[in-house]
């Protein structure tokens, strides 16, 4: 993987990611902080309100973002994105009141709702092989297990020093980097056929070839299932660490660091497993694994109370590693959907659906747990986990051809796409597109 660096336009682009990943982990620990000099005891309803502002953001603009922004240079919306974000996180440390607070979150996370598909959107252009490709998606995985242990280390070592408002200063230096390695890479330009659409096509149309291609509604389904899983750790483990097991701040975050070395290492198994497994094979064992170890675990919860300490590490380890079994290959399966014009809006349409997974789960998660106990909250999340992995089986079928053979009754003889592929019934790589409304199998 690391001989992908020697590209130096993905060495720019990941380093981007990367320091940008450590800012907004700077700014998750500041604005903890930030939160309860404002609020108190309170702290906690602050925070859940800004993440769900956050969510909100990511599900409603994500689609809206990319339609407007796809008449302009991606490197200049890049750009823009990123110096929007680093001018919020420069305004917080002036902040004097809560709705301050809520309305630079939500710029700040419109910012992010289209600067993250857009990049991601970048990344096949850059790295046209497959192989490749993968590898890169293995290392951006990593780079976010890595930011989950870096960032808190790094703001605990700036706090021993100065103030909590001055890891929003890291934050605004984290992003002015971003975008300066942004602006010194070459990022292919979009065709000009996706910018001449009207904005209502442009606005709907990842969204439509998202829902029209089977391996996507798969990919949906399987997003829920991680979703539902990955949320119980997220809003949980702080309660099962602090109450349950009576441990501190620095054994709630060796937890959370169990589950992203499980996480990590998956991404460094997942390349060599997918060049001779295919995409869906590794992905549904993960979900199988997924929902089987969590409602094992839920039960263990219910019945017989936490486990001891290294056994609790060792579960949230294969947590990690099925998750990020599950969520790593998704972007060869959105590479392969769609035309390069055409991915910048399903890059965005898989960003807005799959952050409208965790908006569902996150608060089922917490108010599962609280309702509940925590043991039949994981069996719950385990068995919404269950249908995902149920609905991905039916809709993405295993024998589902990637050129299937199909007519086409609604074009003139004399069509370019007809003469491209030796007559009216053909085989291809199939993709929604101008020429295919529905996929052969489907209508």
């Amino acid at each position: 993987m690391i001989s992908l660096l020697a590209n130096r336009n993905y060495a720019r682009l990941f380093a981007a990611q990367v320091v940008a990943l450590l800012g907004t982990g700077l700014l998750t620990v500041g604005l903890g902080l930030l939160a309860y000099d404002l609020a108190g005891a309170r702290a906690g309803v602050v925070l859940g309100t800004a993440y769900t502002i956050k969510m909100v953001a990511y599900v409603g603009l994500s689609p809206l973002a990319q339609a407007w922004a796809q008449r302009l240079p991606r490197k200049a919306v890049l750009i823009g994105a990123d110096a929007l974000r680093g001018g919020v996180a420069l305004c917080l440390p002036f902040v004097s009141d809560l709705w301050q607070v809520y309305v630079l979150i939500f710029v700040l996370q419109a910012a992010s709702a289209t600067f993250t598909p857009a990049y991601q959107a970048v990344l096949p252009d850059i790295l046209p092989e497959e192989r490749d490709y993968t590898r890169a998606l293995s290392l951006s995985r990593m780079a976010y297990d890595l930011e989950n242990l870096l960032s808190p280390a790094l703001a605990g070592l700036l706090l021993a020093v100065l103030s909590y408002h001055w890891l929003f200063v890291g934050t605004f230096a984290g992003f002015v980097v971003s975008t300066l390695l942004v602006a010194l890479s070459a990022i292919p330009a979009l065709g000009r056929a996706a910018a001449a659409r009207p904005f209502r096509e442009r606005l709907s149309r990842g969204l439509r070839i998202y829902l029209a291609t089977p391996r996507l509604r798969g990919l949906l389904s399987l997003n829920l299932a991680a979703a539902a899983v990955g949320a119980f750790v997220l809003v949980n483990t702080v309660v099962l660490v602090r109450a349950g097991l009576g441990g501190g701040e620095t054994d709630l975050a060796i937890a959370m660091a169990a589950f992203g070395a499980g996480s990590m290492a998956a991404a460094l198994v997942l390349p060599r497993l997918l060049d001779h497994l295919s995409d869906r094979r590794v992905m549904m064992a993960g979900a199988r694994g997924l929902a089987a170890v969590a409602l094992g675990a839920g039960a263990v919860l219910w019945l017989d109370g936490l486990p001891g300490w290294i056994v609790f590490l060792l579960t949230w380890s294969i947590f990690g590693f099925l998750y990020s079994s599950v969520l790593t290959p998704s972007g060869r399966l959105l590479r392969r959907s769609a035309h390069a014009e055409d991915r910048p809006a399903v890059f965005a349409a898989q960003f807005a659906l799959s952050h409208a997974c965790w908006l569902g789960t996150y608060p089922l998660a917490g108010w599962a747990g609280e309702a509940l106990g925590m043991g039949p909250a994981l069996m719950l999340l385990a068995a919404v986990a269950g249908l995902g992995l149920i609905a991905a089986a039916r809709l993405w079928p295993a024998n589902l051809p990637d050129a299937p053979e199909h007519t086409h009754p609604d074009l003139p003889d004399d069509h370019p796409h007809l003469r491209a592929h030796g007559g009216r019934r053909h085989a291809h790589p199939f993709v929604i597109d101008d020429e295919h409304h529905v996929w052969p199998t489907h209508g």
